[in-house]
């Protein structure tokens, strides 16, 4: 396992705490650099890095959780080397690892990289867990059916989802942009929970039941006031506090994969929202 790791990844800076026995860790953080269907400000491909950068600025211990890091055990693998500017063979890399790793019975802490990310990360969950539901929690729906003449895009991913998990597997938490016609395929495709984040946990809850669950968290679920590095800001979002509850109460559910996505270092104010992606991170290690 460990050539096949340094053929396929790269490790140049590890996240805060992480332990260097890849066997006995059952949690693995991964980073998928890509930013190429990003399209209002590009940026998120040096996400990975600067958040593992900025996480030792943290604490190891939450008091949210009255947990540590030192108290479990988890791998960062680093960042999967991808085919530059070929799409298709990076998002066929970036399956293929994730899918080896799944094998491996590690649970995937993704850090992107463009939200576009999180497909070939569900087809590999999909693979392992047929039953899957996914959780969006995202400003933007996501579910158009191309952009800007292009199928696969940040924009299309969720989407390409659907088709994946197959209707009503997708709940969506936290849209506030969409086209109508977009909305329209939700309502009778998706579990679409328009401008609401923590208020129908419960409902979710009780909808999904014990099922696998993934989630993928685009940081724009945010209000920009809070996230202000991302690509495409969008106003009279969310603020951190009522995240940070939403994340700890999805851990009642049967969580098996996470990403986090469409962070944009160059377009930071004082790397707040690479500090928020870090402690995010630490908060669903701990959780899930």
């Amino acid at each position: 396992m460990q050539d096949f790791l340094k053929k396929h990844l790269e490790k140049r800076l590890t996240y805060m705490g992480s332990c260097d026995d890849f066997d006995a860790s059952s949690k693995v953080i991964m980073g998928i650099p890509m930013d190429i269907t990003t399209s209002f400000r590009s940026g998120t491909s040096l996400a990975p890095f600067r958040v593992r950068e900025v996480s030792e600025g943290l604490e190891e211990y939450s008091l949210y959780q009255d947990k540590s890091l030192a108290d479990i055990d988890f791998y960062d693998v680093g960042d999967v080397l991808i085919p530059l500017g070929n799409l298709t063979a990076i998002l066929d890399k970036a399956e293929k690892v994730a899918s080896r790793l799944l094998s491996q019975d590690k649970m995937l802490y993704t850090i992107g990289g463009e939200h576009l990310i999180t497909l070939p990360l569900v087809k590999a969950y999909k693979a392992k867990y047929t039953d899957l539901v996914v959780v969006q929690m995202d400003a933007h729906a996501d579910l158009r059916e191309e952009y800007l003449g292009e199928q696969l895009s940040h924009a299309t991913v969720m989407h390409k989802v659907v088709g994946l998990i197959g209707q009503g597997n997708l709940y969506q938490l936290g849209i506030r942009s969409g086209t109508k016609e977009e909305i329209s395929f939700a309502k009778h495709n998706t579990h679409l929970y328009l401008d609401q984040l923590k208020s129908p946990l419960e409902e979710v809850k009780g909808k999904i039941g014990s099922r696998p669950v993934y989630i993928t968290l685009d940081i724009d679920v945010l209000d920009p006031a809070f996230a202000p590095g991302t690509g495409t800001p969008e106003p009279a979002g969310f603020g951190t506090r009522e995240l940070f509850e939403t994340l700890l109460t999805l851990g009642e559910l049967n969580v098996v994969g996470f990403d986090i996505v469409e962070i944009s270092p160059p377009n930071e104010l004082g790397d707040l929202t690479s500090i928020l992606g870090a402690k995010i991170l630490r908060e669903v290690l701990l959780r899930y």
